[in-house]
Order: structure tokens, then sequence, then C-alpha cells
């Protein structure tokens, strides 16, 4: 089983909140309403039905250039 993710922050409308983990020392990125949503980790985890998760918080937004 993959390597799970809790996200935190970032638009109300963000579907899905739990995620594949990123390789550590690197950020999330989900792509989003014609756009990226970038979260970076953090110290902290959070428990959930998929066990205790690393969290990651959001910190921008960039767009896809068409």
């Amino acid at each position: 089983m993959a390597n799970k993710a809790a996200l935190e922050g970032g638009p109300d409308d963000l579907q899905e909140r739990i995620v594949e983990a990123a390789p550590p020392g690197e950020d999330l990125k989900i792509p989003h309403r014609g756009g990226y949503e970038h979260f970076r980790s953090t110290s902290r985890t959070r428990e959930g039905p998929e066990g205790r998760l690393p969290v990651y918080e959001w910190w921008e937004r960039t767009e896809i250039a068409e």
C-alpha cells in the first residue's frame, strides 16, 4: 500500500484530502481547476481511518500555462 498524506488548507472545493504522499523532501502538487495546489510537509501527523498520516499544508497555487 502506498504511503498516504493528509492535506490541510487550500481551496474549500478540493475533494481529496487523503492522497499519496510525496517522496521525503518533496512537496505535493495536486491538479485542481486549471492549475496546481501546492502542499508542503509539516512535522505534524493526524490520526484517521487510514491510520497516522503526515500532514501537508497548502502554501500556493500555480496556473497551468495554455
